[in-house]
């Protein structure tokens, strides 16, 4: 763990349990983290809008929550797992949201790629009711989140962080700790995004041209993959569009987001991000033209005059 000296506030420790932790939303990467957690030793709350995911989870040794108001009742961290500000905010202070069951003291860890404006605001909104926040939006997909090995990008006061460590340390192999303020967690996020969106359109961009001009997409693949010219997007996009695979693991529409975030971001400043402004285009035409709900590598459809690989007869 990376880290540099947070500031201390004047929250007390109310000699609550943070072996109780709630985890609202259990999609690719909060699934992944329920399930770390509980490889931790922690006792996991869980709460999703999918009942059946959360009853499924609760067999595995979990407890299923009906709404995160249940949740906070009954632990000391909550974890949001959510898609965006929207959700978070309709998570913590909606209908039976869960900020209004909290104990004073109880620590917020949001996941949720946000704008570092919202990261901010947060903070400030759950100090203003005794409660500690940590910025910590997360990376690596949905594999690594369940081997808890994922990345965490995380700021916030060190009250928060002794709150959180060993949860941290149960659900992510990296936790960078970037500064005592939040927000800073929620910019290096996006900056991580600006490249991820940059590379799956980049990607989509050449594997378009190499269909287009003949070449044989697996041999494409292999070359790219042990050259000079790889990502770590291209490796691991590119095969869903060798075996014509779009099932959502980050859909079209989450780069809709997050590259907007990246530019929201930089027009405040006036600074110019001309490749993520065409990467934000090329994802923006594709989630027009139908396929928002599909894998981001579907990107490569946009692009005219290709036959796209076809799904391979499963071998018996």
């Amino acid at each position: 763990m990376t880290g540099t000296t947070g500031i201390g506030t004047d929250f007390k420790d109310y000699g609550m349990n943070t072996k109780n932790v709630g985890v609202i939303g259990l999609g690719a990467m909060g699934l992944g983290i329920a399930r770390s957690l509980l490889r931790s030793g922690f006792n996991v709350h869980a709460c999703d809008v999918r009942t059946s995911v959360t009853e499924a989870f609760a067999q595995e040794g979990g407890v299923a929550c009906e709404s995160p108001a249940s949740m906070a009742a009954a632990c000391d961290v909550i974890i949001t797992v959510v898609v965006n500000a929207e959700q978070t905010e309709t998570v913590l202070f909606g209908e039976n949201g869960a900020i209004g069951a909290l104990r004073p003291g109880s620590l917020v860890i949001g996941c949720a790629t946000v704008a570092p404006t919202f990261a901010v605001e947060l903070g400030e909104r759950l100090a203003a009711q005794h409660l500690l926040y940590l910025d910590a939006p997360i990376s690596g997909g949905a594999a690594k989140a369940a081997a808890g090995q994922m990345t965490m990008m995380t700021s916030g006061p060190a009250d928060s962080y002794a709150k959180a460590e060993a949860i941290l340390n149960g659900m992510a192999g990296k936790v960078y700790r970037l500064g005592d303020v939040h927000g800073l967690g929620s910019k290096v996020k996006i900056i991580n995004q600006l490249l991820a969106g940059v590379h799956i359109a980049a990607s989509a961009e050449a594997m378009a041209l190499g269909l287009r001009e003949g070449v044989d997409a697996d041999a494409l693949y292999e070359v790219i993959t042990n050259s000079a010219g790889n990502s770590w997007m291209f490796e691991n996009r590119v095969p869903h569009i060798l075996k014509a695979d779009y099932t959502p693991l980050s859909a079209v529409d989450i780069f809709v987001k997050d590259l907007g975030l990246v530019l929201d971001t930089a027009r405040s400043s006036k600074f110019p991000l001309p490749l993520s402004a065409t990467a934000h285009q090329m994802f923006m035409q594709a989630s027009s033209a139908g396929f928002g709900r599909e894998d981001d590598s579907a990107v490569i459809k946009i692009f005219p005059g290709i036959e796209l690989p076809k799904a391979k007869p499963e071998q018996a």
